[in-house]
Order: C-alpha cells, then sequence, then structure tokens
C-alpha cells in the first residue's frame, strides 16, 4: 500500500469479475477520495487510479451525486459509456478474470486532502517505481 494512503480512515474495497454486476457489488461511498484498481491473478498489479470531488477556493467541497460509487460505476473509460459496460468488456480483452477496488475518502468532515492531489502523489510514484503510468490511466 502506498503510505500516503495509511492516514485515511474511511476506506473499503471489493472485487469484481466480468459476471458481477458493478452497481451491485461497488461498495464504495458517495463521499470525496481516490480509488486504485488491481488486476487480480498470479500476481496482483495496480492497472488503475482514479478520483473524484473538487476543493473550491473557499475550502469547500464540489462533489457530484453519488460521489466515488458515481464514479466508479458510471465514469466514462475506454468508451463514451459508464465503467459498469467497459470494465468487464476491457477486462475480457485483456484477459482479466478479477480485478479488486480500493478506496478512500480523502475529503470528509475529518479529513481535508484534497482528491487529484492524492491521485497525483499515488500515480507519481508509481512512475518513479515503474517508469510509467498504470495501463488503465491515459494521462495525467
Amino acid at each position: 500500500m502506498y503510505k500516503e494512503l495509511k492516514k485515511f480512515k474511511v476506506t473499503n474495497q471489493f472485487s469484481f469479475t466480468t459476471e458481477d454486476s458493478l452497481a451491485e457489488v461497488c461498495n464504495a461511498s458517495e463521499g470525496s477520495g481516490v480509488f486504485l484498481v488491481y488486476s487480480v491473478g498470479d500476481e496482483k498489479e495496480l492497472i488503475m487510479v482514479g478520483s473524484t470531488g473538487t476543493v473550491q477556493n473557499d475550502g469547500t467541497l464540489k462533489i457530484k451525486n453519488g460521489g466515488l460509487k458515481d464514479k466508479i460505476v458510471e465514469g466514462h473509460q475506454f468508451a463514451k459509456t459508464g465503467r459498469k459496460y467497459s470494465w468487464p468488456a476491457q477486462m475480457k480483452i485483456e484477459d482479466i478474470n478479477t480485478i479488486e477496488v480500493v478506496w478512500y475518502e480523502t475529503f470528509n468532515d475529518k479529513t481535508k486532502v484534497i482528491p487529484t492531489f492524492v491521485e497525483g502523489q499515488v500515480l507519481q510514484n508509481f512512475l518513479d517505481e515503474n517508469g510509467r503510468l498504470p495501463k488503465w490511466n491515459v494521462a495525467f
């Protein structure tokens, strides 16, 4: 686990296969924060980092309805369609049986860390270690 994630207390994870409904297995909160997606096989590989929630200049949080849960399930990736459709399709293309999603609330009543800042930290550490971004992150 990345050290910058250890301080966040509101966190959980879930597994997803191509046979599952992402909307049903996703246990992410409606809060704001980051999520890490791992391909689980012989080895566990970080394949994506994402975030949701924008901090305004007055220090308040602007969050879309549904927060992390909605971003994970309905957010667009690989096509102009929600991940509930695009993830299973991409998993089949890449022969990935299971992914694990770990999520963290980084901005709430007790903790105030900008979600994209944490996303950037994790991606920078991954880049430093691997010389590239996770394969499902197109750019940052």
